[in-house]
């Protein structure tokens, strides 16, 4: 008995989707989104907020960006990806459809419906991709994953923590202010 294909679906699939619908895609498979809860807006605000106050204050050449905001991974057409924040430190990468190549650094806020993908799929995708800094904020569980790939060092930390950016020499968030906006 001959095994089923799989459907291999492309970015054209993505361009081609309903108006409002938002979906990423890995590996030619296709992952819808939900809107994201208001509590996932208000870190995902705060995050940009310091982020990008950090960058101008001390006259950096990166740029922030928060979804959705188009991210081509690679030069095929079966990877694209909306990460809640990119940071993109090389603006020759920056297109007016979006960023073609790896972000230097990827926030992902995980939301019940994102987990298997930011934990696993994405944390793959982003490392072989050459991403060099890649944070999972997950705050039903308290946690912040940093993954420094290029010193291949993970650090895990809780919303009281400060945590240190490793793609610049003096930069810290402090987690503890987000979480008394969240209340947790």
């Amino acid at each position: 008995m001959p095994l089923l294909k799989e459907h291999i679906y492309t970015i054209d699939d993505i361009y081609s989707l309903p108006e409002g619908d938002r979906a990423e895609l890995i590996d030619g498979r296709i992952y819808y989104m939900s809107p994201p809860s208001r509590r996932h807006q208000t870190i995902a605000r705060e995050l940009f907020s310091s982020i990008n106050s950090y960058i101008q204050s001390n006259g950096g050449f990166c740029e922030t960006f928060f979804a959705p905001f188009a991210v081509f991974l690679s030069e095929d057409n079966i990877n694209y990806v909306e990460p809640d924040i990119s940071v993109i430190c090389d603006r020759s990468k920056l297109t007016d459809k979006g960023c073609s190549g790896a972000p230097d650094w990827i926030i992902e806020i995980v939301s019940p419906g994102s987990r298997r993908t930011d934990y696993y799929a994405k944390l793959f995708k982003y490392r072989t991709a050459g991403v060099r800094e890649y944070w999972i904020v997950d705050p039903e569980k308290n946690r912040i994953l940093v993954y420094d790939f290029e010193s291949e060092n993970t650090g895990d930390y809780t919303f009281s923590d400060s945590v240190k950016v490793s793609i610049y020499d003096d930069f810290y968030i402090n987690f503890s202010d987000i979480a008394k906006l969240l209340n947790i």
